[in-house]
């Protein structure tokens, strides 16, 4: 990586925010927490100092040395980070008269770089409770909203004229959040005139890049994978085979809780990328050790464990394995790395994967760096099929957590065979790449009904389909009731066991879009 932005992390919840809106950008970027040591590496073209839900005014405000900063390179403060720099410099930073947050209209005041193609009056989107009430010396007025009178400034060299060689700027509103919308260009706008930019960061590069340095890191030493046939696991797996070819053992085990005919499908493809895998049919030892089972942690747990045995027994077949690959991608690295330590709360099927450490293998992340969305990316750049890429998320411990209560073959049978009406229903319809996430829950619920003559009692399923960006939230996907009712039918007809369909209408929050 020859350029780099850095973005120090606050706390903000829209830190992630503003590096995706970077990358965009074609510009290469690493959140990095604020009492991290910067090392100004060659290469190194900007600073962005994210937002916070802490006060300057605390007396354990959070602090950087922004003037040792803009001795090296160009920095803008966004939100906490113009508080910040207005604070430190000798300006004033005080409680707002009121709560600033949502939308709101900003104009600009002077023309600026920072506002190339931006219309002198925009909405942006606020989120603070303090507020610039006083510039520091030295520095200029660019922008005003009705509510406050700072929302963007720059400092001024010491005669008196704008600083055009480590520029430093401040914005009092959010503008990687959606809202804001001449908010990319404001950023695109940093990194290009005013960090010098070359904007040559694109998936091609990422695997040149990557695939040398895997050559380099692994040597001819063997790497195991447990693949999943989710998209970070196979990209991952493209790379790595890209670099090393047979090197690369891949073990896709058959839990008993797959997606119908997933396990043929998933091997198939693999075997068109040309990557070496061994497919394990572990269906019984599963359904064994899920028996009595009805609690949803119990059954991550059994189904977790099962996964990291069935691995070992493999993996103890191949001889002279010293490293592991794994499909980590940025967002598991930045919630490791936070302002607020490592996620207490990460729920155990998140780490289905992990391996006991008697294993002692060394580990291969080529995907550390990327985002979701820019796996994708790199994905179709590898000629991986689209239809694997944009397959909707499922979960770790997969239908196991979709019948609730106990787990057996035949309810798995009957589970597999109405989600896969409803899945190729949504595709045939042109309506899965509209939704998030759908998907059916079998319930533990009997009903009765009325097929020709005869009197029926069989389950219930309900189907859920939830529209979301990044799956931290989510609406429940207003599907057409004339879809809905011939997926029922046919769900009904061709699935016996079952003689009841309801939908899901709750969002998140309060619901999950799981039920487990």
């Amino acid at each position: 990586m020859t350029e780099k932005i850095l973005i120090l992390d606050f706390g903000s919840q829209y830190t992630q925010l503003i590096a995706r809106t970077v990358r965009e950008a074609n510009v290469y970027c690493e959140i990095v927490p604020y009492n991290n040591e910067i090392v100004y590496e060659h290469g190194l073209k900007g600073i962005i100092l994210g937002g916070s839900p802490f006060s300057v005014n605390e007396e354990k405000a959070l602090i950087v040395d922004i003037k040792a900063m803009t001795s090296k390179v160009p920095v803008l403060g966004v939100c906490y980070g113009a508080q910040l720099t207005a604070k430190l410099f000798g300006g004033k930073v005080e409680k707002s008269d009121k709560r600033e947050y949502g939308r709101a209209i900003f104009t600009t005041e002077k023309s600026d770089t920072l506002f190339t193609d931006v219309p002198k009056t925009s909405q942006v989107w606020m989120s603070h409770s303090d507020t610039i009430k006083v510039l520091p010396e030295g520095f200029e007025l660019l922008g005003t909203t009705e509510s406050i009178p700072v929302a963007a400034f720059r400092k001024k060299t010491d005669n008196g004229q704008p600083n055009t060689d480590h520029p430093l700027y401040g914005l009092q509103f959010h503008p990687e959040v959606y809202h804001s919308a001449e908010g990319k260009t404001i950023i695109k706008n940093f990194l290009v005139n005013i960090c010098n930019c070359s904007q040559d960061w694109t998936p091609a590069h990422f695997i040149t890049d990557t695939v040398a340095e895997l050559k380099k890191q692994i040597g001819d030493k063997k790497v195991i994978m447990g693949l999943s046939g989710g998209v970070d696991s196979t990209v991952a797996a493209t790379l790595i085979h890209k670099a090393i070819g047979e090197n690369l053992f891949g073990i896709f085990v058959d839990n008993g809780v797959l997606r119908k005919a997933e396990f043929e499908q998933v091997l198939e493809t693999y075997n068109k990328l040309g990557l070496h895998v061994i497919g394990v049919d572990a269906k019984e030892h599963f359904y064994n050790k899920l028996v009595g089972l009805s609690d949803p942690e119990e059954k991550r747990k059994a189904i977790g464990g099962g996964f990291i045995e069935i691995f070992d027994q493999e993996a103890h077949k191949i001889n002279g394995v010293e490293l592991l690959g794994q499909g980590t991608i940025y967002p598991d690295v930045i919630e490791s790395l936070s302002v607020h330590g490592p996620s207490a709360t990460i729920k155990s099927h998140h780490n289905v994967g992990g391996l006991p450490d008697y294993m002692k293998l060394g580990l291969v992340e080529p995907l550390r760096s990327l985002f979701k969305d820019e796996v994708r990316k790199v994905g179709l750049e590898l000629g991986i099929p689209k239809e694997m890429l944009f397959r909707h998320p499922f979960p770790g411990p997969g239908l196991g957590i979709r019948i609730l209560g106990e787990v057996t073959e035949e309810k798995v049978r009957l589970l597999q065979d109405a989600d896969a009406i409803y899945i190729n229903g949504l595709k045939k319809h042109n309506l899965y790449e509209s939704v998030w996430q759908a998907g059916t829950i079998l319930l533990p619920v009997k009903s009765v009904g009325v097929m020709g003559d005869e009197r029926t009692y069989e389950f219930t399923v309900a189907l859920r389909a939830v529209t979301s960006v990044d799956g931290m939230t989510a609406d429940w996907a207003h599907l057409p009731y004339s879809f809905l009712a011939e997926v029922s039918n046919e769900i009904i007809n061709n699935v016996p066991g079952i003689n009841r369909v309801v939908y899901d209408i709750s969002s998140k929050p309060p619901a999950t879009i799981e039920w487990e």
